[in-house]
């Protein structure tokens, strides 16, 4: 198992070394709404990888990928009946863009949070994606370096999770 374990110092640790990752605006949530910014505690499985073909060669894992397209949206709305899952663009509904003019979405592998089932309004779009250069935080994704990530997939399999520890203040909650 090639777990991803983000520890409560904000290390990122898989094989035998900790890297750097960011993590949500909000913190860290075992209460995780949509909007509120914070990356949800808990163990979530790998869905499938997400990439741009006009940017990245294909990454090598053994999770399932997929060339993302220009049209590729992410419904956002909690009250829509495709809320926290893809969608085209554009979409009647609020709907994040996944084809972005930056590089943080290169990469995405959206995370097992909230679609099995799918509870409207509990958070949408929680994904392992590009870190930026500066590691700013993310809108409640976790992020690694390009490289990071890349290395990360390449030992991934079917099963494995990316598993958010709580922080020593939650986990007092």
């Amino acid at each position: 198992m090639a777990d991803l374990i983000l520890r409560r110092d904000g290390m990122a640790v898989f094989g035998d070394r900790a890297r750097p990752c960011a993590l949500g605006r909000g913190g860290r949530s075992i209460d995780k709404r949509e909007g509120d910014g914070a990356t949800p505690i808990g163990a979530w499985p790998l869905r499938r990888v997400l990439y741009r073909a006009d940017r990245l060669r294909r990454p090598s894992t053994a999770l399932t990928v997929t060339a993302l397209e220009p049209g590729d949206g992410w419904c956002d709305a909690p009250a829509d009946a495709r809320y926290n899952q893809p969608v085209p663009l554009p979409y009647p509904a609020s709907a994040e863009t996944l084809w972005r003019p930056d590089s943080v979405y290169d990469v995405i592998v959206p995370l097992g949070f909230n679609d099995a089932p799918i509870e409207p309004g509990r958070g949408s779009a929680i994904f392992l994606h590009v870190a930026r250069p500066d590691y700013a935080s993310t809108e409640g994704c976790v992020a690694l370096a390009l490289t990071d990530l890349l290395d990360y997939l390449a030992s991934a399999q079917p099963g494995d999770r990316v598993v958010v520890e709580a922080t020593l203040t939650t986990a007092t909650l």
